[in-house]
């Protein structure tokens, strides 16, 4: 029986990986009795199912009777075990190939309540302000509160170009409030890759069948630009809000930066159902050191990636908890063009972790601080109103420069004087980004102070002379 297994969170799952196992005989193991017991059960399902068709006060959908059965089967067992329809099957294909019909968020449950695990970049849940964390409680007005995780996502799909609102519950927040979203197709474009100074931004939304790809490409694209890696101080391999996906492509990234060792194995329910994967020789960055950001909403394929890279002292991991899927689903084919998800195994870094419901601990906690609320009086047209003081002369720094018969520095050559203006445009650039993405900042400044520790010594890299072991007490800086 062909099987796909693959590693991301619930409801709107964006990866699989397809394998082959041959289905063994069934061994009659039960006792007579036993099998009675389960004989009879299968009885008792059929009577019922009889008396709703004869009895029930309207004309059920047998098909859609028998349907809603099997998933409240498989949804009974955990989170992310589910049917899907021959509807649901194909668009599952499709999410894989990077290209869907949505709002591009991707959810789970949680006691009842359909929680966003992150949204997704540039699409229209992030564009309308969706975070990790919120509780979608209803669709156009509509509860979804005992509707299943399918059924929940069901009702959020549609045409594109047409309009949703959500009803939003957020901490910190002390009433539910409405978010309109206009659907639109899904365009995922898996590796986004950027130089900030001397730093390369590697950021990874999703894992699909373009993934490593888009990352090798979009890695030696800004090498180039860069005039080679001697140029280049470390990666920064942006997690953040990234939910999972494809199995193959998370293994595939963290090979790309590791030369041995293992980068996840899964265990199943059968000794004989584990599976181990290493890593094979070569690096992309020669080395460099890496910083990885993770927060919330990285999970399964991410955390996988994540892990590998800190039991490795590859990288130093930096940010907040991560969401803590750490079990595989395997989806299995069935007559009709639907299918069945199973978990099947979970799955555990190289140290032996398993990070189900824990996640992966940072090395280094730094949280995205809140944007804080505007305090300047304005006028309707933007511009202060009068008697509002411009905040940037209020708190300028003074300078040796500023005092009065100062030395001046006429004796720099125009070199010096180049890579002077240089260091400052840099450091300005630097400043720029905190209060853009603090996070990300911090993990650039983390590379600069390696960089600026020379090379590291043979056989090992600066990012793991750095990193604290996995098991270590995380570091906590507040912006």
């Amino acid at each position: 029986m062909k099987k796909l297994a693959f590693a991301a969170v619930g409801g709107a799952a964006l990866g699989l990986v397809v394998s082959t196992q041959v289905a063994g005989p069934l061994l009659a193991q039960e006792s007579e009795s036993g099998n009675r017991s389960i004989y009879e059960q299968l009885d008792l399902f059929g009577d019922i199912f009889e008396r709703i068709r004869a009895d029930y006060v309207e004309d059920v959908d047998e098909q859609q009777l028998i349907e809603a059965a099997i998933n409240g089967m498989l949804t009974s067992l955990d989170p992310h075990s589910s049917y899907l329809s021959p509807d649901d099957a194909e668009k599952m294909r499709v999410q894989t190939r990077g290209e869907f019909g949505g709002l591009g968020i991707e959810v789970t449950q949680e006691e009842g309540w359909v929680k966003v695990v992150s949204p997704m970049d540039g699409t229209p849940a992030a564009l309308a302000g969706l975070q990790t964390n919120d509780f979608i409680t209803a669709v156009n007005g509509e509860s979804l509160m005992g509707l299943t995780l399918d059924e929940a996502v069901e009702m959020m799909r549609g045409p594109v170009g047409s309009e949703i609102t959500l009803t939003i519950v957020r901490e910190g927040e002390t009433e539910p409030f409405d978010v309109s979203i206009v659907r639109d197709t899904i365009k995922l474009q898996a590796v986004r890759a950027r130089t900030e100074g001397d730093t390369v931004v590697l950021r990874v939304t999703t894992f699909n069948d373009q993934t490593f790809p888009d990352m090798t490409e979009g890695l030696k694209a800004q090498i180039e630009a860069a005039g080679g890696m001697e140029n280049v101080n470390g990666v920064v391999l942006d997690l953040r809000n990234n939910p999972g996906g494809l199995l193959d492509q998370a293994i595939y990234v963290a090979d790309g930066f590791l030369d041995a060792g293992e980068i996840v194995s899964t265990r199943g329910r059968h000794t004989e159902d584990g599976d181990r994967y290493n890593a094979t020789p070569g690096d992309l960055t020669d080395g460099k050191p890496m910083v990885v950001l993770i927060n919330g909403g990285s999970a399964s394929a991410s955390e996988i990636v994540a892990g590998a890279l800190q039991d490795h002292r590859r990288a130093v991991v930096v940010g907040t908890q991560s969401f803590g899927k750490g079990s595989v689903q395997t989806v299995m084919p069935l007559a009709g063009d639907g299918a069945m998800r199973l978990t099947t195994a979970r799955y555990y870094t190289p140290s032996g972790r398993s990070i189900q419901a824990l996640g992966i601990s940072p090395d280094i906690i730094v949280a995205q601080p809140t944007p804080p609320a505007a305090t300047e009086a304005t006028a309707g047209d933007g511009t202060p109103e009068d008697g509002a003081e411009e905040t940037s002369s209020v708190n300028r720094e003074l300078h040796e420069g500023d005092l009065r018969g100062a030395l001046n520095n006429d004796w720099l050559t125009d070199a010096e004087k180049s890579q002077i203006e240089e260091d400052q445009a840099r450091a300005e650039a630097a400043a720029a980004l905190r209060e853009e993405d603090y996070q990300l900042a911090y993990a650039i400044d983390i590379l600069q102070g390696l960089s600026a520790l020379g090379p590291s010594t043979p056989g090992t890299t600066q990012a793991a002379q750095a990193a604290p072991a996995a098991q270590d007490a995380p570091v906590t800086a507040e912006p």
